[in-house]
């Protein structure tokens, strides 16, 4: 199915032109803003130095830093009065991000996220239940006026209380769901406890944190749903910016809204086709936070056309942040590498933490993993060839050695919002 099939298969020349159409309005946008306006003049660029989609290598990045130094307001390219709404990041690293949005990005944003609902089978006569923060997070209102575009039953439930979620679930005859992953996982385990099930629920739609296809295949098992990738950014309006189709195989990037490219975090350089690393969006038609070149920090990488559905290109999964890469003893590792290791093995449980100390001059790293019930024995021989099991798992794919530690099952915490399973012990908290 399809909500705006014109623009949701346009390739070729065509898309090539309306992007760069669309990029020229945004390069005289950016002119309102007085970071750019000065960051343009000292590279000696204007909007008419750029005559083709090739050309936008001349630009300069924009990162969250810049964003942050503008803070609260130095980014809009309109007038207060102008702004309609207003998200925010969390800030826990600094002066949040403030978006600003006026009408039209709006409209912009619910109609990228009707895309994405509708191209997963979900129309009128579903009932969704938005289970993710409502406020300054961009994902609860992001998803909420999308679905009520397409004409859903929306059920803005917010997080917490799972219990109650589950009951809602059970009572409203909910078919689709939206979270993070990992509370994904936490109400099949609540639902489990509780003895029920779940006879209604057909979709499952899970973003805001990278996750595997081990962990796919568990939360399409445990609450027999169909689930779909979500990816989005603050900056980019919110969740939206790309979604899977029911092949998924890499997720749909509206190019008719944004510019990709995928660099190397180093050097800044465009990488080989297909190749992963950083992508860098330039939306095309924010109003009120134009921004160009903007480096998300995501690792991806970009999938040619050609997809059965007939939509446009597509990107890879997210497998981690480029700012969340750990990296010991000279071994680059992401904590999603780990995840699909574990969720992977019978014996290993829901939940799994990862600290990294610093002990005589040398990174070690220790994973404290749930059992699985059903292999949680107690027993010391069998807790020692599970321990033994795990780590030779994540040896062959890591290429390092790490430490065990075996917990019972339902020990560690549970998460409502984004999960934090690394605790750096060397000085940064995941």
């Amino acid at each position: 199915m399809f909500w705006n099939k014109k623009m949701e298969t346009l390739q070729g020349d065509k898309l090539a032109v309306l992007q760069h159409k669309r990029l020229t309005w945004t390069l005289h946008q950016i002119d309102k803003v007085p970071f750019y306006h000065q960051r343009l003049k000292e590279a000696g660029i204007s909007a008419g130095d750029i005559r083709s989609l090739e050309d936008v290598e001349k630009l300069p990045f924009t990162n969250k830093k810049d964003l942050q130094g503008g803070y609260p307001f130095g980014f809009l390219a309109v007038p207060l009065n102008q702004v309609v709404r207003i998200h925010t990041t969390s800030g826990t690293t600094g002066k949040p991000t403030v978006v600003g949005y006026t009408r039209q990005d709006l409209d912009n944003w619910s109609e990228l996220i009707a895309r994405n609902l509708t191209m997963v089978g979900l129309a009128e006569g579903d009932v969704f239940q938005n289970m993710v923060n409502y406020g300054l997070f961009t994902g609860g209102l992001g998803f909420h006026y999308g679905a009520e575009k397409i004409g859903l039953t929306v059920i803005p439930s917010a997080t917490g209380n799972t219990k109650r979620q589950i009951e809602m679930i059970r009572d409203f005859g909910v078919t689709a769901i939206h979270c993070t992953p990992s509370y994904a996982l936490h109400i099949a385990e609540v639902t489990e406890e509780m003895g029920v099930d779940l006879p209604s629920l057909k979709v499952g739609m899970f973003g805001a944190e990278a996750w595997s296809e081990s962990m796919r295949s568990e939360l399409q098992r445990r609450l027999k749903v169909n689930a779909f990738d979500s990816y989005g950014l603050s900056e980019m309006y919110g969740p939206g910016v790309a979604f899977e189709c029911p092949e998924k195989e890499g997720l749909h990037i509206w190019h008719d809204c944004l510019l990709t490219e995928i660099i190397d975090p180093k050097s800044g350089e465009r990488v080989a086709e297909g190749e992963r690393g950083e992508l860098v969006i330039t939306p095309l038609v924010k109003e009120a936070m134009p921004l160009i070149r903007y480096r998300t920090g995501d690792i991806t990488r970009l999938i040619e056309d050609g997809c059965p559905c007939g939509r446009g290109q597509k990107i890879g999964r997210i497998t981690g942040r480029s700012d969340d890469m750990l990296v010991i003893r000279g071994i680059n590792v992401f904590p999603s590498q780990i995840e699909h290791v574990l969720r992977s093995l019978p014996e290993v449980g829901d939940q799994f933490m990862v600290i990294i100390d610093r002990i005589n001059y040398l990174d070690e790293m220790t994973i404290e993993v749930e059992m699985n019930r059903e292999y949680f024995s107690g027993e010391l021989r069998d807790l020692a060839k599970v321990q033994h099991k795990i780590s030779s798992a994540l040896r062959d794919v890591l290429g390092l050695r790490t430490t065990i530690k075996l917990v019972e099952p339902g020990s560690l915490p549970r998460f409502e919002g984004k999960a934090k399973r690394v605790i750096d012990r060397r000085g940064q908290l995941w």
